[in-house]
């Protein structure tokens, strides 16, 4: 086992004082958005003891951990599928760009589906609202682009038609005006008690962030969803959707490929986005985590590539408790104070915030003490998957 060192994105949508608070750390002001923990080629963890990189010992993992804290919500996106994945990537480096520029959308050719892991109370929004439910958001808007935009739904309903409907508000941008007339519109809904499934609500507070921003509007179209700390949801490659507050671990196939259309300060690809939304049927659900035994609870939503196993230990565990699973495994400890063994007798003392490499030589891992745990791993060794509650 190694402990690790991770490095984290210091995006401007993060928190200032989620991440530093969960590592012990006192904050000092500048946003952290994102721990990664993993192989992943833009910011690789490395072994504490010898500053090697982790991918000496564990090889390239096929899952990426990251810890994220959102203090506004972050961009309008989509993740592409495997296909879209390696034909992009391809592009990018047939034209030259940098993996690291600015404009580039292809950084590796996987495609991304995740997990996320609540830490604290979690809100986002994932996927499309039913046609009838937008419908009712829209007509009590009172301007002129609500009224289009519901006018061009009734005439063309259904998935399609949504799609259709965010590509026509992303290459026809509302004005400043309109948008900031539907948020007053919305407001206005507030003041008067009226909301339908949160959607005033969230478009006032996109507009807090992102006046004018066109992702306020089609924020209108989304699900919002909120995870309590222990909840976990499933986003397959192709849903969109945009964080919007809380912390969460995230386990995802080892892909950093985004792409963009709003609420955001970075590269958008409008195109691209709505491209991606129209491939194929793509799974949101929320995760039901399977009980492993006493100690442990798996999260296992189908993916060949991840799961996250969550195991808890306390005083009456005289001997401590198994951590399951095998193979390639990231740990981090997000709560309490634990001891941490493997089958050679080599034990590391973790608190919140640390992370652990496991490889197959450790064998079956123990913990003790007073805490959590949680462990990325691939599934194939601990065959099971959680049920899935489809949220669209």
């Amino acid at each position: 086992m190694h402990r690790l060192v991770n490095g984290t994105q210091g995006y401007d949508w993060g928190s200032t004082d989620l991440i530093p608070r969960f590592l012990g750390a006192e904050p000092d002001g500048s946003p952290v958005a994102e721990i990664w923990v993993g192989t992943h080629p833009l910011l690789p963890s490395s072994l504490a003891d010898d500053e090697r990189p982790l991918q000496d010992v564990a090889g390239r993992l096929p899952f990426l951990l990251k810890v994220l804290a959102a203090a506004k919500p972050l961009s309008l996106q989509v993740h592409p599928d495997k296909g879209q994945a390696e034909t992009g990537y391809a592009a990018e480096n047939e034209a030259g760009i940098p993996l690291d520029a600015p404009h580039r959308v292809f950084r590796d050719d996987n495609h991304k589906p995740e997990m996320a892991y609540a830490l604290t109370q979690f809100e986002t929004l994932v996927g499309f609202r039913p046609t009838a439910e937008i419908l009712r958001v829209l007509d009590h808007l009172r301007t002129p682009l609500a009224a289009r935009m519901s006018h061009e739904l009734h005439e063309d309903p259904g998935f399609p038609g949504i799609v259709r409907l965010v590509e026509r508000l992303l290459s026809e941008t509302p004005s400043a005006d309109e948008i900031a007339g539907v948020v007053s519109e919305a407001r206005r809904n507030l003041d008067e008690g009226t909301d339908v499934k949160r959607a005033f609500a969230t478009a006032v507070e996109l507009a807090e962030h992102y006046p004018g921003d066109v992702g306020v509007v089609v924020g209108l179209l989304l699900n919002r969803l909120t995870l309590q700390p222990g909840e976990a949801a499933f986003l397959d490659a192709g849903i969109i959707h945009a964080h919007l507050s809380g912390m969460c671990l995230e386990i995802m196939a080892e892909s950093d490929n985004v792409l963009r259309a709003g609420l955001t300060s970075k590269h958008i690809d409008p195109t691209g986005l709505v491209s991606t939304l129209t491939t194929r049927f793509s799974r949101l659900a929320r995760v039901t985590p399977e009980p492993v035994d006493h100690a442990t609870i798996l999260l296992s939503p189908g993916s060949d590539e991840f799961a996250l196993a969550v195991t808890q230990c306390s005083g009456a565990d005289a001997d401590g408790v198994e951590v399951p699973g095998a193979g390639e495994r990231l740990l981090i400890c997000t709560g309490g104070e634990v001891v941490l063994g493997n089958e050679h007798g080599q034990e590391l003392r973790l608190r919140r915030g640390d992370t652990v490499h496991a490889g197959a030589d450790d064998g079956e891992l123990r913990l003790r003490g007073l805490g959590e745990v949680a462990q990325a791993f691939q599934p194939a060794s601990l065959p099971a998957t959680s049920r899935l509650v489809d949220l669209v």
